[in-house]
């Protein structure tokens, strides 16, 4: 049975930049593509720092974009999954 988490993986990676750990943010998705049983050598994994949503106190925030190294489109929940807020 998975950990309870309180956090999403997209406020960790942001944590992880503002903090300038973001050498370990890629091993932090792969481990969390591992977790959704899903093969995280399949994936290339892109940053993109946005300015934050108006009201979350933050600066910035970083989205994840996942892509797949055979030329195949992601899947649509895959990728919404690992950018969710909350």
């Amino acid at each position: 049975m998975p950990r309870f988490n309180p956090f999403t993986l997209q406020m960790e990676i942001t944590r992880m930049f503002e903090q300038g750990q973001s050498f370990f943010a890629t091993l932090k998705v792969q481990d969390w593509l591992k977790e959704r049983n899903e093969d995280p050598g399949a994936y290339d994994v892109l940053f993109h720092q946005k300015p934050a949503p108006p009201g979350s106190g933050q600066v910035m925030a970083v989205e994840v974009e996942l892509r797949r190294k055979d030329g195949q489109p992601v899947d649509t929940w895959l990728q919404a999954e690992v950018n969710r807020h909350g």
